[in-house]
């Protein structure tokens, strides 16, 4: 008598690929792309109504806001730099390290006098879990329109008033207006709170009502996910990242080709990498055409 097949004897299915065989979002790799992108960053000029384009970083307690800057200035400069402090340690326990308005620069070399950039980066105080703890809305609202100067030390309970601060810059010009917004969200954490939520989408709402043009900015891609970890280009194959990028576009209204995943530098990654660089000058990149379409939009 001959063998009897069994269901039993079929081997075990394999799991799921955790991959794409196909990245999702068209994106290139290699040396001269990060050359052409830094080309691009490096030429750039601003049209005669500005003298720099401002982009402001907002989002929740540690998810890499502080980080980003070091990161793109890293990128630009082609060498570690460390110009913001950062947040250390669990995103969902932390309160904001920052507390005070800063404008980050980029160096252009070592000239004297010293010679920047047409980009600058406002971070602001982390947006947290309460009613009376991050920074006010009211304050990024004032920040948005450019009257809050430099050093302002943020009060959660107190919004900048325009009758009796030195910070209160009462007549801004388009310089000191907000370009373009990013919120900043960390793939590496399970959820946001209902009350951030909420306070996203009022600094999103006022924004609107601006015309600033938004995007967002995705760290943490690493950690996130073992199949970017082992490789960065694994980015727009991975599963995982994909179904974060849906859930916080749907989350936060930002469309998800808006959505920009990066890998920070951080302590434990001295060297630089090509590969973090691209998706990082790729982020910029789209960050000035965005810029520059709100400058022609409020310069007509």
């Amino acid at each position: 008598m001959g063998a009897i097949w069994k269901w039993d004897s079929l081997p075990p299915p394999s799991p799921p690929s955790p991959t794409l065989r196909q990245p999702w979002r068209d994106v290139k790799w290699g040396k001269p792309v990060k050359d052409d992108l830094l080309r691009f960053v490096e030429n750039y000029q601003c049209g005669s109504e500005v003298t720099h384009i401002r982009i402001m970083l907002y989002g929740p307690v540690a998810t890499g806001k502080s980080s980003f800057v070091n990161s793109a200035t890293t990128a630009v400069l082609g060498r570690m730099a460390i110009g913001a402090g950062t947040n250390r340690g669990d995103e969902r326990t932390q309160r904001s390290y920052t507390t005070q308005y800063k404008v980050h620069k980029i160096r252009r070399g070592r000239e004297v006098p010293r010679v920047y950039y047409p980009v600058v980066f406002n971070d602001i105080m982390g947006l947290e879990d309460g009613e009376e703890i991050g920074v006010c809305p009211q304050d990024i609202d004032l920040v948005m329109k450019g009257h809050v100067k430099e050093g302002y030390h943020f009060n959660p309970r107190h919004p900048l008033s325009p009758t009796n601060s030195e910070f209160y810059n009462p007549c801004p010009n388009l310089s000191d207006r907000v370009h373009v917004l990013v919120c900043v969200l960390s793939a590496n954490v399970p959820g946001i709170p209902t009350s951030i939520i909420q306070k996203m989408k009022e600094v999103r709402e006022r924004a609107h009502q601006l015309g600033i043009p938004q995007v967002a900015i995705l760290t943490n891609i690493d950690s996130a996910c073992p199949e970017t970890q082992k490789d960065v280009q694994n980015v727009y194959q991975s599963k995982h990242l994909l179904r974060k990028m849906d859930a916080f576009s749907s989350t936060v209204g930002i469309p998800i080709n808006c959505i920009f995943p990066i890998k920070n530098y951080s302590e434990g990654n001295n060297e630089k990498d090509e590969d973090m660089d691209t998706l990082i000058l790729t982020a910029l990149k789209h960050m000035l055409n965005f810029a520059d379409d709100f400058i022609d939009s409020v310069s007509d």
